[in-house]
């Protein structure tokens, strides 16, 4: 009996574990407890920024000159400083989508890297562009051992044509110094100041007045501006009201404000007053224009400065790509000399105009940056090369030597 109570309990145990084995293996297995995909996983301590324009403006479509392999005449070399792809794209994403930078018909990228450093500032960046050489960092137009080298706009006067620069900063800062003065150091504002009388510029539009009003020596260099012809004006409304001859146009002691504080279209009026007086040189003319703040507004980490003035600087390459469209015998040149703050784009609406951001460095960063290229012999320019064969191609395609 005991035997058969031991049996009868055992079946009724086993039957029991069968049936809850059954019931566990026909349940669905349970899904992973995966996180929801995201295209960007934020560091720990990165600042987002919002930003956006207040107003965007129209870009029309301008066609390049039928004749795109002619002789050049003229080149106009824009150089919006610390302008990387991501400074454009929000620029671009602020207007809406559209700038007048996308209507140059072909693009490239440089190597910016200084002789002596991966990441390059912008006096070594512009001496490449001026001089075609790599230099260290804080050169002014001279190579890495120090000694002066001769830029293409100096060599462009020598051959008889007309030159000009504009800046938003002062003109003695390290972009537009890198054209037309051979110092050892950015920082010697006063001696780039008197280089400025070494050549026969005929236009420059900028701050820094007070650079040649007390000069090396506390010399007053506007009186050997006017010694030399210069028409020497301190505002942007007697500098738009001269039509020819040579021009000194200080638009600020040192520098500019931002757009933001009211600096208003003196990029814009500038360039059109160079190329209004540079044009009658029937030699033709260089003129190299920097939106100098771009940079500035990267090292203070503020995507709202970015914008704006990324936004000014494309405003003229609207400008001035219509008239190289209509002049037919000129190349526009557009580039930067570095990237600044590491920008990245986190998120944005076009149909807003908002784009956020978050900066990875206050300084410089080490990326490649676009060139682009309208108008006669635009084609050179694509292409991977380094930031020195923007001073080779220039120069081949107007013929000099170096």
């Amino acid at each position: 009996m005991r035997i058969f109570i031991f049996i009868f309990i055992s079946f009724l145990f086993l039957s029991t574990a069968c049936k809850n084995t059954e019931k566990t293996s026909n349940q669905p297995a349970e899904k992973p407890n995966k996180p929801a995909f995201s295209p960007y996983i934020q560091p720990s301590g990165i600042k987002r920024q919002w930003a956006q324009s207040a107003t965007a403006y129209d870009v029309k479509k301008i066609l390049p000159p039928a004749n795109v392999s002619g002789k050049v005449k003229n080149i106009i070399f824009l150089i919006g400083d610390g302008m990387g792809l991501t400074q454009i794209y929000a620029a671009m994403t602020a207007n809406k989508g559209k700038l007048n930078i996308e209507n140059c018909t072909y693009t490239g990228l440089i190597k910016t890297y200084a002789s002596d450093a991966y990441i390059t500032d912008s006096a070594a960046g512009a001496t490449a562009f001026a001089c075609g050489t790599k230099t260290y960092n804080g050169a002014i137009g001279v190579d890495a051992q120090g000694n002066p080298v001769k830029t293409i706009l100096e060599i462009a006067e020598e051959k008889g044509l007309a030159t000009g620069m504009v800046a938003t900063s002062s003109i003695t800062h390290a972009t537009p110094a890198s054209f037309i003065a051979h110092q050892k150091s950015r920082k010697m504002e006063e001696e780039i100041a008197a280089d400025f009388l070494n050549t026969d510029i005929d236009v420059f539009i900028g701050g820094g007045k007070q650079f040649f009003e007390h000069s090396v020596g506390d010399k007053n260099l506007l009186i050997d501006l006017k010694n030399k012809g210069y028409q020497v004006v301190d505002n942007l409304k007697d500098i738009t009201a001269v039509t020819k001859g040579k021009l000194a146009g200080f638009t600020a002691e040192v520098q500019n404000p931002k757009m933001s504080e009211g600096r208003g279209d003196m990029l814009s009026q500038s360039t059109k007053t160079a190329i209004n007086i540079l044009k009658q040189n029937p030699n033709g003319f260089f003129l190299m224009v920097e939106g100098s703040q771009i940079d500035w507004g990267g090292h203070d980490n503020n995507p709202q400065y970015v914008i704006d003035e990324a936004l000014d600087f494309d405003k003229v390459i609207g400008e001035v790509l219509e008239f190289a469209a209509k002049d037919g015998e000129t190349l526009v040149v557009i580039t930067a000399d570095h990237e600044t703050g590491g920008l990245t784009l986190l998120g944005g609406n076009i149909s807003e105009g908002k784009v956020e951001s978050a900066f990875s460095t206050g300084g410089h960063s080490a990326v490649m940056v676009p060139v682009y290229s309208f108008g006669v012999q635009a084609d050179k320019f694509t292409g991977i090369y380094e930031n020195t064969a923007i001073y080779d191609k220039m120069m081949s395609i107007l013929g000099f030597k170096k």
